[in-house]
């Protein structure tokens, strides 16, 4: 590989190595520092190029991307406080475990500490975050370090996808020229015959990835468990790239018709949604799949054995069901990482979660030795039927206009979305909406959410990020507060050449405060929690060039669907009084569970 200057030549190596790996896209945030990245980037005819004016935008657009399709997206920024804006995308990654690459462009190692211009402490930057750190060394065109480079590339890439996969970061320091400006005599002629300059075919080292396979003691430990228990239970959280890489949900709802176990679905788990959920097109089967649970898990008797995997689910119901069953709880986990807080699982199990299941599948007996309690499925058949029964209700024209609440949206976002649609839910009530009041169904429905550390910031920018990586319709749920904390996320539609539907919840501030104690206490919960803004999105609309609906509520379901059908972004908004939208949030939940013990 030749080049005109060494700078040059390391982001032209650095770029053909990750591209031979099989990086498929980049989000370039501008700046000076990173040109040789950036213009090696922009010639590599095998990587898309998506452009962001914003960092932040830039990282969270890169782990949309990255969540849709498992398959890391790269990050490039110049120096300074540009690479700080990475962090809380950085973050995400890390909890929730998405590939990421991030490539930050850094001055030379004897202008740190020295007062330069724009030159911070890049080194470690993102501490514990990331699975792997590489400070790399400066641009020379030396046959061990190019080879060198070419080893770091690889290697990272393939540390994306690890078990557990998350961020991977390389700090790349450049010294001037950074232009593509020859420089006689800076690389020879001859270095671009060399194994460094043309390196291998395909990556220059290819990883083998382990395979998380359970121990035959584990699988007939968990398979004796499940077949002598008398109310089992199965509990699918919110999925990551290695949670769901190679699960077939089908599967799991195999394994549950073995037991006779009832499926606790996080919306976020790919098993809510798929043909293998009974609906009303599927009506020869009987349910196994719920996701009525959050109004009455704790309501029903304690189960014996719990199955679970994915992250800690959604519900808190749930969680504090399991938490204080006498029940021996077996955690599933890739990475054997301890995604259960509060601390009562009895065993770890480190397999894919998919692996685990398959091989349940083979071990279990065909017909089971012990009995289930004969009322373990019918109260569970009994609450999730009355839960759908009530919410519908609640969703009439009449009750919208007399009681409107933001649950009832989000149950047509969910009911309506075409098959197959990809839907991200925001952070703070829209995800637990989504979580009670998304019925399951046998669409083939992609929910995806940054539950990772569950922040509001960058959720207009990966759910747009996520619709670069699909030909599925998009539809981003989010309240306004993300939407106002992400505003600059709104440039990649025209930049990066992205649609969605945007349903905005707009109950003027942080409606979920009013689920904490802090609500009985005002002042200062009005200005210091609920912090209504009176902001009109409208503006903002226009800003971007965005179609922009304001509706009422039992308008919602019409506007909906005339905006699925329409090419191009539109924003479908709808306003709510937060207290209102709770108070029936609760008074639903209250009629839920005196219809169906009438003795509470």
């Amino acid at each position: 590989m030749t080049a005109p200057n060494r700078a040059t030549l390391w982001g032209r190596t650095l770029v053909d190595e990750l591209a031979a790996g099989g990086l498929e896209a980049v989000c370039i945030a501008p700046g000076s520092r990173s040109t040789p990245l950036t213009v090696a980037f922009a010639a590599h005819p095998e990587i898309a190029v998506h452009s962001h004016l914003d960092e932040r935008s830039a990282a969270f657009f890169a782990l949309g991307r990255a969540r849709r399709t498992g398959e890391p997206t790269a990050l490039v920024c110049t120096s300074g406080t540009a690479a700080a804006n990475f962090h809380p995308a950085v973050i995400e990654a890390d909890r929730a475990r998405v590939p990421l690459l991030v490539l930050t462009a850094d001055r030379p190692p004897e202008l740190r500490d020295s007062g330069a211009n724009q030159t911070v402490d890049q080194v470690k930057l993102y501490g514990d975050a990331v699975r792997w750190y590489v400070d790399l060394p400066e641009p020379e065109p030396d046959e061990r370090k190019v080879r060198s480079l070419r080893t770091t590339a690889a290697r990272a890439l393939a540390k994306t996808v690890a078990v557990p996969p998350g961020p991977v970061h390389l700090n790349c320091p450049f010294r001037k020229p950074l232009e593509p400006t020859p420089v006689p005599d800076d690389v020879p002629d001859e270095f671009g015959e060399s194994l460094a300059g043309t390196g291998r075919d395909g990556p220059f080292v290819e990883t083998s990835s382990a395979t998380q396979t359970p121990s035959s003691a584990a699988i007939e430990t968990l398979a004796g468990a499940l077949a002598s228990a008398t109310r089992p239970l199965l509990v699918a959280g919110p999925g990551d790239p290695t949670d769901l890489r190679g699960l077939d949900p089908a599967t799991v709802v195999e394994v549950a018709d073995r037991v006779d176990a009832p499926i606790l679905a996080d919306p976020l788990s790919s098993v809510r949604f798929g043909p293998h959920v009974e609906d009303d097109a599927n009506r020869d089967r009987r349910r196994r799949v719920y996701g009525g649970y959050d109004a009455y898990a704790n309501d029903l008797p304690a189960p014996d054995v719990v199955v679970r995997f994915g992250a800690s689910p959604t519900s808190k119901t749930v969680r504090h069901a399991v938490r204080d069953a006498d029940a021996r709880q077996f955690l599933v986990d890739p990475a054997g990482g301890w995604r259960e807080a509060t601390f009562t699982a009895t065993d770890l199990v480190e397999s894919s979660p998919g692996e685990a299941f398959e091989r349940l599948l083979e071990t279990l007996p065909e017909t089971r030795a012990g009995s289930t309690d004969g009322d373990w499925l019918a109260a569970f058949d009994e609450r999730e039927s009355r839960h759908w029964t009530i919410r519908d209700e609640a969703r009439s024209p009449a009750e919208l206009e007399a009681e409107p609440f933001e649950g009832a949206i989000v149950a047509s976002v969910f009911e309506h979305a075409p098959d197959p649609a990809t839907i991200f839910v925001s952070n703070s009530m829209p995800i637990r909406d989504a979580d009670r009041f998304a019925r399951p169904r046998g669409a083939e429905l992609t929910v995806l959410a940054n539950r990772g550390a569950s922040g509001i910031d960058g959720i207009t920018s990966t759910a747009l990020g996520a619709a670069s990586a699909t030909d599925d319709p998009v539809v981003l749920v989010t309240g306004d507060l993300a939407f106002y904390h992400d505003a600059n996320g709104l440039l990649a539609v025209d930049r990066c050449d992205v649609d969605a539907t945007i349903v905005l919840l707009d109950n003027d501030g942080g409606g979920i405060f009013h689920m904490l104690p802090i609500e009985e206490f005002d002042p200062p919960f009005t200005e210091q929690f609920e912090t209504p803004h009176g902001l009109e999105f409208e503006h903002l609309a226009d800003l971007y060039d965005l179609e922009f609906e304001r509706v009422e509520p039992r308008e919602f379901d019409a506007s909906y669907r005339r905006s699925l059908e329409r090419e191009g972004t539109q924003v479908v908004s709808v306003s709510f009084d937060a207290e209102t939208s709770h108070r029936r949030r609760e008074e639903l939940e209250r009629r839920g569970r005196a219809e169906t013990n009438p003795d509470r």
